[in-house]
């Protein structure tokens, strides 16, 4: 493991199978999240992640801690999802729905809630000292930087005339954390390594080249303060840590049998393992049969034969093969620069910090920096949700706290779903694929909830859930608990996931299955209503509430419209799916064709909005976070341009109506809907709303924004707002539905005059490059790998059709007109 080791080289990225001709020639600018010293507060700690481990590093000098995650800790068991008293108080709560009384119901709703979700956990810190001469270090020497395009964080300064490198990554194809610490003069290294955890644990070394500590999360969400006989097993845990140092140099020792001391050495690298007792939704941690701390040990020893060069060759290898399909580039116009106008002065100077690009984007409006903010979403995704990991919840998988907000759970109302909109578009889709086992798993509780709850058939999920695929509605108030669409929601990306790749074994064998048994669901959970129409009862527009008649704010009554608009998109789906699977005439589909020619159209109130409500009630709180009313436009598909003018017409009012405050969710949701509309200029305005540095000590003061590490805030931090501004550009640039695409429909030209985007993907399984100059079109490539498709092609007035052929580049000039084609 010498200084000048090899790397491997990897092979061609998917971005450079196709390059449109002489567009952006300028190098690309760095991909790096920089800071000029130490994290002071969580935020401000770098994230990485390989899907199931994460840490956050602060890069301190004289001590550091890598704050680490692994995404089976939780609380709790599973539990029991049914309440066998729900049909009784859901017929009380209809019956005072159908008299409007909806005060009354929203009071009487609190007999239908279930038992608060569990809470996600922490694994615990490795914790390096070093020694007293890093109190002295250089601070003007001092760098540290998250590297998106290796997925790398690497810390530098001096302490003297030393130079000491930190090197940081979390490989998916090794489950592995690794650390390399180096000096530049021989024999300088010398620190302290041992871990720690807030959760229940014991840490003791095993040899000089290892730590073991193992622990367990508590049975209940919160532990009883009674006999701990009564506190069932909690997942249990286990974390390996691994040292090697530099052959022929350094010592280690142990202190205290739990801490391993190193001095004079040249380098040090450090290798973290962890695993679970984790074993299903459905399995107790009693009984389940893994062994966490042999788990690690052999995990540990697997990776023991590789090299630090082989470790980050493997990390690399796969990494870029996600990252690099995608590439995005933007600019001013070139006539400002002629004009002697300068650039943004942190575009390509990663000395200066992020932090200091987020606030200077105020007056410069960096175009560089959405490019960054962009693949800093990516990055994120790609860190957090890999096939065979649990789903990316409200954190991601970063946490630090064991009774963080909002549990950090799966929230089934807007957040878990924002957490995948750019999988698909943003050419990630392998990171969906733990939303498809999470669904699978809450399709299994959600019968029995479906069943025993409300008599009906097919499967539920409400608002919140947890690790053990939690079904039934929470607890405290009705206007969020009290929401059994979350399972109607979720199946729509699997739906979107054939759309997007033609994958019709998928449809058939995972995605069709739980089509079917959500749409059976709410055939049972819609009734006659008023005028022929089948209506939801009860039903409320998410966390919000509307005036009653008698001037009292309730949340329950009937079709709201989010509930409408969720399933016109899901039967349209199913009947979709039959006609793909040849399944048209199945009886199911025949209740759902029936039925869907009865559902309550979308609706414009008196003032021009769309209602939120089938009835147009007074809004005590008209900037309310939420817009779950316009989902029909975003992220579904009964809203449109082309089909629906006067109802896009009334979501544009919505919008104005709703305002731009709102936390960082809402703000990416408004710049994708306002993008639907192809309303360009507010759609940047709400993306450049969202750019706004947030100071951790006074939180309370901001709506929305990022931190100095660029996460979102809510505050406090959620991740879903740096998914949802990555899904916001990509609606800005390229959409799509199965027959059409939209070229740069919502382009701020004036804002970014010139640029190239390459490797999205639209629906159709097409992947897709355009660049523009001066804020027109310039050239467009297209390619099918596998599946035939004819498009039209829409730019600002102008369509065409165009045949592809899989296995084909098709590329077209600024009219549209196809100029060259050749094979993939």
């Amino acid at each position: 493991m010498e200084e000048g080791e090899w790397v491997l080289v990897q092979r061609p990225a998917e971005k450079d199978i196709r390059r449109p001709s002489s567009v952006n020639e300028e190098d690309p600018k760095p991909l790096k999240v920089t800071f000029s010293g130490p994290a002071t507060h969580w935020t401000d700690a770098i994230p990485i992640g390989n899907g199931r481990l994460g840490a956050m590093v602060w890069g301190g000098v004289p001590s550091e801690t890598l704050q680490l995650n692994e995404d089976t800790l939780w609380t709790g068991t599973p539990g029991d999802y049914t309440n066998p008293k729900a049909p009784e108080a859901l017929a009380e709560v209809r019956k005072l729905v159908d008299n409007g009384q909806y005060v009354e119901a929203t009071t009487a709703a609190v007999k239908l809630f279930g038992d608060p979700s569990n809470v996600y956990q922490l694994l615990g810190d490795i914790k390096l000292e070093f020694d007293d001469s890093h109190l002295k270090y250089s601070a003007d020497t001092y760098s540290r930087e998250l590297d998106l395009d290796t997925a790398t964080v690497k810390i530098k300064y001096n302490v003297g005339d030393v130079e000491f490198t930190r090197e940081h990554f979390a490989s998916n194809p090794d489950q592995v954390i690794v650390t390399r610490i180096s000096a530049s003069k021989s024999g300088s290294l010398s620190f302290t390594v041992y871990l720690d955890s807030k959760l229940h644990h014991n840490s003791k070394a095993k040899g000089k080249n290892q730590i073991v500590m193992e622990g367990s999360c508590p049975g209940h969400r919160i532990r009883p303060k009674v006999n701990a006989n009564d506190n069932p097993d909690g997942i249990q845990f286990s974390a390996v840590l691994d040292l090697q140092i530099s052959n022929g140099s350094g010592v280690i020792t142990v202190l205290d049998d739990k801490k391993l001391r190193i001095e004079s050495a040249d380098w040090a690298v450090l290798s973290l393992v962890a695993a679970s007792s984790f074993d299903g939704p459905f399995t107790k941690p009693s009984d389940s049969k893994k062994d966490p701390t042999s788990d690690a040990l052999k995990a540990s020893n697997s990776i023991s034969k590789f090299s630090y060069s082989d470790l980050y060759g493997h990390h690399l290898e796969d990494y870029q093969n996600l990252f690099h399909r995608v590439s995005l580039q933007l600019s001013g116009s070139s006539r400002s620069i002629s004009n002697g106008e300068s650039g943004p002065k942190g575009c390509n100077d990663v000395s200066i910090s992020t932090a200091e690009r987020v606030k200077s984007f105020k007056t410069d409006e960096d175009p560089s920096f959405v490019e960054l903010l962009f693949q800093y979403g990516r990055y994120l995704l790609i860190s957090c949700s890999r096939p065979g990991t649990q789903v990316a919840n409200l954190q991601g998988i970063w946490n630090k706290d064991t009774e963080p907000r909002w549990e950090g759970a799966p929230h089934l109302n807007i957040n878990l779903q924002m957490n995948y909109w750019p999988s698909l578009p943003c050419n990630l889709r392998e990171c969906q694929e733990p939303l498809f086992d999470y669904t699978s798993y809450l399709s299994e509780n959600g019968s029995k909830t479906a069943k025993v709850n409300y008599e009906a058939s097919g499967w539920v999920v409400h608002h919140e859930s947890d690790i053990w695929a939690k079904t039934s509605p929470e607890r405290d108030k009705a206007e969020w608990a009290l929401w059994p669409m979350g399972g109607a929601w979720l199946v729509i990306h699997l739906w979107e996931h054939f759309n997007y790749t033609m994958d019709k074994d998928f449809l058939k064998n995972k995605a069709y299955p739980l089509l079917e048994g959500c749409a059976s669901f709410l055939l049972d959970w819609l009734i006659e209503g008023n005028g022929g129409y089948l209506e939801t009862n009860p039903s409320t527009s998410p966390e919000h509430v509307f005036v009653s008649p008698e001037g009292k704010q309730a949340s329950v009554s009937y079709s709201s419209t989010m509930d409408m608009s969720i399933i016109k998109e899901v039967f349209s789906a199913v009947l979709s799916a039959a006609e793909a699977l040849g399944k048209s005439q199945d009886a199911l589909i025949e209740k759902v064709r029936e039925a869907q020619s009865k559902l309550l159209p979308t609706k414009i109130a008196r003032d021009g909005s769309i209602m939120e409500w089938a009835q147009d009630f007074e809004d005590p709180d008209v900037h309310h976070r939420h817009v779950s009313h316009l989902f029909g436009l975003f992220p579904g598909h009964t809203i449109t341009l082309d089909k629906t003018p006067d109802l896009c017409k009334a979501a544009e009012n919505t919008l104005y109506k709703r305002g731009e405050e709102g936390p960082g969710w809402s703000t990416t949701w408004k710049a994708a809907l306002w993008a639907r509309l192809h309303n360009s200029e507010h759609a940047y305005r709400m993306i450049t709303h969202l750019i706004d540095l947030v100071d951790p000590d006074n939180e309370s003061n901001y709506k929305g924004g990022l931190y100095s590490n660029l996460f979102t805030a809510h505050p406090p931090f959620q991740i879903d707002a740096n998914f949802g501004f990555l899904a916001a550009i990509a609606e800005m640039l390229v959409q799509s539905t199965i027959k059409d695409l939209y070229l740069l429909p919502a382009l701020p030209r004036d804002k970014w005059a010139n640029g190239c985007v390459k490797g999205l993907k639209a629906r159709g399984g097409v992947t897709v490059n355009i660049c523009w100059k001066e804020g027109d079109l310039h050239e467009v490539g297209l390619w099918s790998k596998h599946h035939n498709s004819i498009k039209k092609l829409h730019y600002r007035g102008t369509t065409v059709m165009a045949n592809i052929s899989s296995g084909k580049i098709y590329t077209f000039n600024k009219h549209l007109r196809c100029v060259y084609t050749c094979s993939l």
